[in-house]
């Protein structure tokens, strides 16, 4: 009788990706790159401005989780902890900072352009706008973490992508009923939290 072959473990663990998206979209909500996207949508079709930050983010989400899963496996587990809680440490910070100044943050725009050209510009915008930014320091972190980057990258990437379509399709009607510089103290509140979890974590 032949034994029954080991159930494989699924590649996207949805709970995982439920966990990441969360934390992902609050602080990626008021972000300037939200911003970027809503005043391009402005200047071309919605849906291009869209595609050009979707592919933007794509990039950033495979970066950060391949610099995360490669930081797991250089350093000890205890110092990738710290690591992660000081990074959230400074991402409360930065929220709070941005916060102090109304939530404002650089502004950009697309020039009228065809279908091509606004895709291109949305890439380059947030591409570049997208370095250094809290979320991708929190995708970094979470995919470090929880050890599972195809999972984190689907649940960051899926949350980014939600964004940048709230802010081209919706945006401007958005902003007129969300308080800005309250959803950045929550999401200070949120990353001090998990700084603490993490910081238990590396020292218990």
């Amino acid at each position: 009788m032949l034994a029954a072959a080991p159930r494989r473990r699924p590649a996207v663990s949805l709970a995982v990706a439920a966990a990441v998206f969360p934390v992902i979209f609050i602080g990626e909500l008021p972000d300037k790159t939200m911003f970027a996207s809503l005043v391009m949508s402005t200047r071309g079709r919605p849906l291009m401005v869209w595609l050009g930050a979707a592919v933007a983010f794509a990039l950033h989400v495979v970066i950060a989780t391949t610099v995360g899963v490669a930081l797991f496996h250089l350093v000890a587990r205890r110092v990738v902890d710290a690591v992660v809680a000081a990074t959230f440490l400074i991402g409360a910070v930065l929220a709070v900072r941005e916060a102090r100044h109304g939530g404002r943050s650089g502004s950009f725009a697309a020039g009228r352009a065809g279908g091509h050209g606004t895709v291109l510009t949305a890439f380059v915008v947030i591409f570049v706008a997208e370095w250094g930014d809290i979320t991708q320091l929190l995708t970094v972190n979470l995919a470090a973490r929880y050890h599972s980057p195809l999972s984190v990258g689907v649940g960051a990437l899926l949350a980014l992508c939600a964004v940048a379509a709230l802010a081209v399709v919706g945006g401007r009607g958005l902003l007129r009923f969300v308080n800005v510089v309250t959803v950045r103290l929550v999401t200070a509140v949120v990353l001090v939290g998990l700084a603490g979890y993490a910081s238990w974590s590396a020292f218990a």
